[in-house]
């Protein structure tokens, strides 16, 4: 979480410049004058709470960051924060999509990629990740990504490696999360796949797919991801849900002969 001890005023200002928006943009978009507006940014006038959540609308502020928001302006956290655990009817939501989504594999991380749940397709490709990668929590991205990980099975690491360091930056550049920038140095840190090394990927004028070689022959996947609309919660608005799908008919018939043999 953002701290400041110059009260909410630099806070908005951080997030509007953030964004790339003017003061009257923002204005107008939140239904405030730009006077209101500047004062704020300034430190001339407190916002209340509703000012508060309609400029966080606006910036896209992540809620974590918003109880930042609330604290600066002298009042209480709005949006709690209950383990993954605790999200009674969400969490079922999250474990029936993961649940249905077999033979497929599927993970629901948090913002840092930090696994809370995996569908049994899934945690069979993740078995034999080395304990000191394996957590908790296991991080899907460093699982992926470090040289004693998954890394060394990628039929297509260096397009793979790519793609997963353009997501992290852009989730860093959303958020503003030190320690996605932490998370992001470490991945660039490992050793970069030799130029000339990947092998043809299918359907890559659609999506970048995962080239991965298994026990049960090489996989070719597409993801997705889901997150929760209008989220209240910390935690909730935090999670996503990454499905991955077969993008060949090889794919399909190894994903579903593997789990008719476990």
């Amino acid at each position: 979480m953002t701290t400041t001890t110059d009260g909410v005023g630099p806070l908005v200002r951080r997030w509007r410049e953030r964004r790339h928006r003017s003061q009257l943009d923002v204005s107008i978009a939140a239904d405030v004058s730009t006077r209101h507006l500047s004062y704020i940014e300034t430190g001339r006038s407190t916002p209340s709470r509703d000012m508060i959540e309609r400029l966080c609308d606006e910036l896209e502020v992540p809620l974590r960051e918003r109880n930042a928001f609330h604290l600066a302006a002298g009042l209480a956290p709005v949006h709690r924060e209950r383990p993954f655990a605790e999200l009674g009817a969400a969490r079922l939501a999250v474990e029936a999509v993961l649940a249905g989504h077999d033979p497929n594999p599927a993970v629901a991380v948090d913002s840092h990629w930090d696994l809370l749940a995996a569908n049994v397709a899934m945690r069979r490709f993740l078995a034999d990740i080395p304990a000191e990668l394996a957590g908790p929590p296991l991080n899907m991205l460093r699982a992926t990504m470090h040289p004693d990980g998954l890394a060394s099975r990628l039929r297509n690491p260096a397009q793979w490696r790519a793609h997963v360091l353009r997501r992290v930056r852009r989730q860093w550049e959303r958020t503003g999360d030190p320690a996605l920038a932490d998370l992001l140095t470490e991945l660039e840190s490992y050793p970069a796949p030799p130029p000339g090394g990947d092998v043809e990927t299918p359907g890559a004028d659609i999506a970048v797919p995962m080239l991965l070689a298994t026990e049960f022959g090489d996989l070719a996947l597409l993801y997705a991801v889901t997150v929760f609309g209008s989220p209240r919660d910390v935690t909730l608005d935090e999670i996503a849900i990454e499905t991955f799908f077969p993008a060949d008919e090889a794919t399909r018939r190894i994903l579903a002969a593997a789990a008719a043999g476990a």
